[in-house]
């Protein structure tokens, strides 16, 4: 089955500083598409959806425009900008307009305070984005999801996209109160999920699938196939996985699923998402 991948890095430190980078030494090295296929052996994404890096956000936007030309599988792409910076977030939306890949927006805020994102200055820039026919991507830890489920509720004409599943404590096998905040945001309609991210949450040495199984189980039941994307989280997830690792068992735990449901979550609902 071809399959899209919402969750996509790609940095070169040779072009752009990266600072948490220097924190994981193992995976700083330059990753770029060439470096994905090679990984993926015979099943690379049929399409890609980029998704920042921490770079100087404009540098990065430029950077994966040419390296999208090259490589047609990337056709989408997340930025980053301060969405919570008034009139220069304005200014940034404008300028993001004029680049037609860019899907959507993210601003990283999961070493931030737990009602960061419920804070009226970043409210206030979100509501910006339908206007620009942009999204949001919502980077968090699994405490601060009361804080997005009030951002979601107060701008309910944004498309959200929650990655990694609100990042559950998998490693302590902690599921509450992350399931009752996954089934609060399942309930709003403007809001989808990511499978993706999971396997660092977990013990990066030692995961298994059945560690896991009963957080996705609770994503398909509170989201449902149509509204799941399926993200390699590449190249991060290889302090923890393998591309084709993390691929088999993301398949292995939907496979029960109608072939339709399974197409949904793999393509279809990035296609939708993400206009890819």
């Amino acid at each position: 089955m071809k399959f899209t991948d919402s969750h996509v890095h790609f940095w070169d430190r040779a072009l752009m500083p990266y600072a948490w980078l220097h924190e994981v030494p193992s995976i700083w090295e330059r990753h770029a598409p060439e470096n994905l296929c090679a990984e993926a052996l015979a099943e690379p994404p049929e399409k890609i959806v980029f998704v920042e890096c921490g770079a100087p956000w404009l540098d990065e936007v430029k950077w994966i425009e040419r390296l999208a030309v090259k490589e047609p599988r990337i056709r989408g792409m997340v930025a980053r900008i301060a969405i919570n910076a008034g009139a220069q977030t304005t200014a940034d939306i404008a300028e993001l307009r004029r680049h037609p890949l860019v899907r959507g927006v993210r601003h990283h805020f999961e070493h931030d305070g737990p009602d960061y994102c419920a804070r009226p200055e970043f409210v206030a820039g979100v509501r910006e984005l339908p206007a620009a026919g942009l999204s949001f991507d919502i980077c968090c830890q699994h405490p601060q999801l009361p804080a997005v489920i009030t951002l979601a509720q107060a701008c309910p004409d944004v498309s959200f996209i929650l990655d990694h599943g609100g990042k559950p404590g998998i490693r302590a096998g902690r599921l509450d109160p992350w399931r009752e905040h996954l089934r609060a945001l399942a309930a709003l309609p403007n809001v989808v999920c990511k499978l993706s991210g999971l396997v660092t949450e977990a013990d990066h040495a030692h995961w298994t699938a059945a560690q896991l199984a009963p957080y996705v189980a609770h994503l398909l039941e509170t989201f449902g196939p149509s509204r799941l994307l399926f993200g390699g989280d590449w190249p991060v997830a290889r302090l923890a996985s393998s591309y084709p690792r993390w691929l088999a068992t993301a398949r292995v735990f939907t496979a029960h699923l109608a072939v339709a449901e399974q197409a949904a979550i793999f393509s279809g609902n990035a296609a939708r998402v993400y206009r890819v």
